[in-house]
């Protein structure tokens, strides 16, 4: 099956120097869900997949750029002159003894089981998609006869008023045989209000062919939504986001509210997970058994072992944890942070780029950036790593079952050797030697005599 995406649209009521196609809907752009959906019917052995071709025009190679992947078709639209002449130019592209299949790069929910239906009731002739609306005013009607064939598709702007009365719409999904395509769309017009080649117009020309022109309906009017503004934008997200959370509860996870999640990507989550309001979850999240989220937390590209507890407003990022960690509240892992089993990262404390074993504890009031720090390591409150010179990084490796006392910093690159104590408030730039204590810290002192200066009045 070839597929095509028109995705050529400017978007002028986004307000927006983005082209329209690459505004974000649950993380990605609104191109890459049609993208996903088409690949998902295509799914077949590269020797006999059809081609997917995207017709592009507004944003030019921003779009291209964005997406661009091996296997597709770019095909500029320069002028854009209607639906009708963006399929004519992805025409020279498709292979003939498939069918095609139309879709939009602005309308990102469609699902692959709808356009199946619409494939399957197609057949050999021409399937349209269409739906029945409360309020269609936009939208093109479909106009049947008697019998209930499908006559006629009339756009909203050249419709009667008795045609505008008709609630069934036309989506613009359609599909039909390539070599029909070849046929139809050199024969369209442009005698409407727009002045555009309008691709509905294939219906009367396939009814004067005596073919068959069929219909299909979506699962739910909301997949055939597309976005033209930021009002639209933001009601499908909210779509997306709420059959996001369907799926989740679905699958055994509790959400304290499901009005209050949003998924930025692939969340995969194990048996009894609990995500409590306002989580964020972006690129791919992995959540083992029994984990639990508290609220106002973000995630993005995590994976989190069985058993944790992430306390609330906490951030992780290009990071892992192990089994029955305990990471926040407050608390920031940055990319490259692999944390062992039964790790505790406490408030406010930011590791980055760092390897934590199993058992070790920094629960208050740290930096922890560029270490390897091994089992049964205690990091005590407002100690950090001295990881940057100015110019390069370096880094902290501190052994098994080390003490490290707070205020200490730890200028690397350093070592602290295995069973080592590190007093409070020191400065370590040197490695500290295993199973002693070392400490640099100025002899107290208490001046005699001293008083406060007094201001002048």
């Amino acid at each position: 099956m070839n597929v095509v995406i028109l995705a050529a649209g400017q978007g002028k009521r986004m307000c927006s120097d983005l082209p329209k196609v690459l505004h974000r809907l649950g993380g990605q752009p609104l191109l890459a869900h049609v993208l996903e959906t088409a690949r998902a019917l295509n799914a077949m052995s590269a020797a006999d997949a059809g081609k997917i071709c995207i017709v592009y025009g507004h944003g030019g190679e921003m779009v291209r750029q964005a997406l661009d992947a091996p296997g597709l078709v770019w095909v500029r639209q320069e002028p854009q002159l209607g639906t009708g002449h963006a399929v004519s130019q992805a025409l020279p592209f498709l292979d003939e003894g498939m069918p095609t299949l139309v879709l939009y790069g602005d309308v990102p929910l469609i699902g692959a089981a709808t356009l199946r239906r619409l494939l399957a009731a197609a057949g050999d002739g021409l399937g349209v998609l269409t739906a029945v609306f409360d309020d269609p005013v936009g939208y093109g009607r479909i106009l049947r006869d008697a019998d209930g064939r499908v006559r006629r598709i009339v756009e909203h702007r050249d419709a009667s008023a008795d045609e505008r009365a008709v609630r069934e719409i036309n989506t613009g999904f359609m599909a039909a045989p390539t070599a029909a395509f070849r046929r139809w769309l050199p024969a369209l017009g442009n005698d409407n209000a727009q002045r555009e080649y309008y691709l509905t117009d294939i219906v009367g020309l396939a009814i004067g062919e005596s073919m068959a022109v069929a219909t299909a309906q979506p699962e739910a009017n909301w997949e055939v939504l597309g976005v033209n503004s930021k009002p639209q934008l933001a009601e499908l997200e909210r779509i997306y986001q709420r059959n996001n959370a369907q799926r989740l509860m679905e699958s055994g996870v509790t959400l304290a509210d499901p009005e209050r999640i949003d998924v930025r990507g692939q969340l995969d989550c194990g048996r009894d997970v609990s995500i409590d309001v306002n989580c964020v979850f972006e690129g791919h999240v992995v959540l083992g058994d029994g984990v639990e989220v508290g609220a106002h937390c973000v995630l993005k590209n995590a994976v989190i072992g069985a058993g944790s507890r992430i306390a609330p407003f906490s951030h992780l990022e290009e990071a892992e944890a192990g089994d029955n960690s305990r990471i926040g509240p407050y608390a920031r892992l940055r990319p490259g942070t692999r944390l062992g089993a039964d790790v505790h990262i406490g408030n406010f404390v930011e590791v980055k780029n760092s390897r934590i074993a199993d058992g070790s504890k920094a629960n208050h009031l740290a930096y922890l950036g560029d270490a390897t720090i091994g089992r049964n390591v205690n990091v005590g409150a407002g100690a950090i790593t001295c990881n940057y010179d100015g110019a390069s990084k370096h880094r902290t490796v501190i052994e098994d079952d080390v003490f490290i006392g707070s205020d200490t910093q730890l200028v690397a690159p350093v070592t602290v050797g295995r069973g080592a104590t590190l007093g409070a408030g020191t400065t370590l730039t040197k490695d500290a030697p295993p199973d002693k204590l070392t400490l640099t810290r100025v002899k107290q002192t208490t001046v005699p005599g001293w008083k406060r200066p007094v201001k002048k009045k």
